[in-house]
């Protein structure tokens, strides 16, 4: 039997519709999960009767994630914001971290993931972090703008088998001071934090770079490791 991974999904304000970007699920497909795209909704028990039918989670990209989270207001520089979302995937995360569900955050999904450990973000990169690194990238999007240091003796470097990945890139926003219980798993040539693990629980990992783009070997092994980790609750 295949896990099912519950993909949270991405909110169009323009079109005032939910969507999915099929990299998230052909990934998944590829690893050998189920992909199923999660209600956008704030209703806490309708969201749990829905993350109760999944063995993993799939934090993906999309808006910024909302200073206000981490005691901030909002930097005029900061982007678009989605508060339903917002409250969505603190839920999922507790529920994550409550039942002990594996939980892959990609981009987004990393800066929300340190936001729930009380970190905060780097709202605007090119005015409060300024760097010759190459964070917000022009299409293609499935080619390498910059590398990241994978650090020794963490669950990313378990899975990649590396120590230094090129990566692709598309972001504004990135973590700032880590939250608790977080351990840092690769850093990018100008010091971003790029990858983190949570150490209390079984597997929650985080990259800020986008896998789902690429169809190389270590975005393969990212979702293949998700992937047994989910499998594993079927057990």
């Amino acid at each position: 039997m295949r896990p099912i991974i519950g993909m949270v999904p991405l909110w169009d304000s323009e079109r005032q519709s939910q969507w999915m970007l099929p990299g998230y699920p052909e990934h998944i497909l590829r690893a050998g999960g189920v992909p199923m795209q999660l209600p956008l909704t704030d209703e806490k028990e309708v969201l749990e009767d829905a993350l109760s039918c999944c063995q993993g989670f799939l934090l993906t990209g999309g808006q910024d994630v909302s200073p206000e989270l981490y005691g901030e207001a909002a930097a005029e520089t900061c982007g678009e914001l989605c508060a339903v979302r917002d409250v969505m995937e603190l839920h999922l995360l507790t529920f994550a971290m409550d039942t002990g569900t594996p939980v892959l955050g990609i981009c987004r999904g990393i800066q929300m993931m340190n936001v729930f450990c009380g970190g905060t973000l780097w709202q605007d990169l090119p005015s409060q972090h300024p760097s010759k690194t190459e964070h917000h990238m022009a299409p293609p999007y499935d080619r390498a703008v910059h590398t990241v240091q994978i650090m020794k003796d963490t669950p990313l470097h378990t899975i990649l088998g590396c120590e230094s990945l090129s990566v692709n890139s598309y972001h504004h926003q990135a973590i700032r001071t880590l939250g608790a219980g977080i351990q840092v798993c690769a850093v990018s040539e100008d010091g971003l934090i790029e990858g983190i693990s949570l150490t209390e629980h079984c597997f929650a990992l985080g990259v800020q770079w986008h896998p789902e783009l690429r169809r190389d070997a270590a975005s393969e092994q990212i979702f293949a490791a998700l992937i047994r980790e989910c499998t594993a609750q079927l057990l």
